[in-house]
């Protein structure tokens, strides 16, 4: 029989990630709340990561298996606990800074939730570097540092708004990006990049024979859309809900270079399997 009898159709290969897709979709009604709330409750904001991080882990379940689903709990999820635990207590690699309490739960002083939410995005943002440079594992390892990076221009003014955590010296800052000190981006950027180093070892990519269909739909479509969700939402929230233009700007361009190459990447991909 040959090859293109046994590939499964682009329907086929979705319906696979059809608890991810779900998931992904009750984050996406419970984010659009945020706005009408002056930037999320408490409430909105656990629903969201919580939902989130289960969309990620439903997606490795389904395209790598359980063990995989295991690494990434553990990488990204205990990887992100150390560094913040560190980081509360001692102020490396971020800056001094403290949490309020708001969060719910905590472990080590650090809420529970933020490293579930180490974990929504350390996925996504791996699975974005590695449609954009293919299976250059350096080039890999920092676009995706950079990809999680940049998100957090987005996150840590919106949660430092909302009063969830404070720091100490919150200058020198990136221009528009005020209250959020340098230190903490640089910190971001070395825990990212020793994460996604570690993930991308023992997470393997998708082998593109095996998990995609006869129109060409990624086999890693769900993360790299709650990637580009997670972009083009947050610009628009900050620049016309939360108060903070300068913020949409400089995170639309330091996001931007990962997530608009990204978008262009998946359209032309898109026309190659079409035609």
């Amino acid at each position: 029989m040959s090859r293109a009898t046994t590939a499964p159709t682009a329907g086929a290969d979705q319906r696979r990630f059809a608890a991810a897709w779900i998931l992904f979709g009750c984050a996406f009604l419970v984010q659009t709340a945020f706005p009408f709330t002056d930037g999320g409750t408490p409430a909105l904001t656990v629903a969201s990561v919580m939902l989130l991080t289960a969309a990620v882990v439903a997606h490795v379940m389904s395209s790598r298996g359980l063990r995989a689903a295991a690494v990434l709990v553990v990488v990204a999820g205990g990887g992100g606990l150390l560094a913040e635990t560190v980081g509360v207590h001692t102020g490396f690699p971020f800056g001094s800074y403290e949490y309020t309490g708001t969060l719910g739960l905590e472990a080590l002083g650090v809420p529970v939730l933020v490293p579930l939410a180490w974990i929504m995005m350390a996925w996504p943002a791996l699975c974005a570097a590695r449609q954009l440079v293919g299976a250059r594992r350096w080039a890999t390892v920092v676009v995706g540092a950079w990809a999680l990076t940049a998100w957090d221009v987005f996150l840590d003014p919106q949660m430092v708004d909302q009063g969830h955590w404070r720091w100490a010296e919150p200058e020198p800052a990136l221009p528009g990006v005020e209250g959020i000190p340098v230190t903490n981006f640089l910190g971001w950027l070395l825990v990212s990049f020793l994460m996604m180093t570690v993930l991308d070892r023992l997470i393997g990519p998708a082998a593109r024979g095996e998990d995609r269909g006869s129109t060409g739909p990624a086999a890693d479509l769900v993360p790299v859309a709650i990637y580009l969700w997670t972009y083009f939402s947050s610009v628009i929230a900050h620049a016309v809900f939360f108060g903070r233009p300068p913020v949409a700007v400089v995170g639309a361009v330091v996001m931007g270079v990962v997530a608009v190459p990204l978008v262009i990447s998946l359209v032309r991909e898109d026309s190659r399997a079409r035609f």
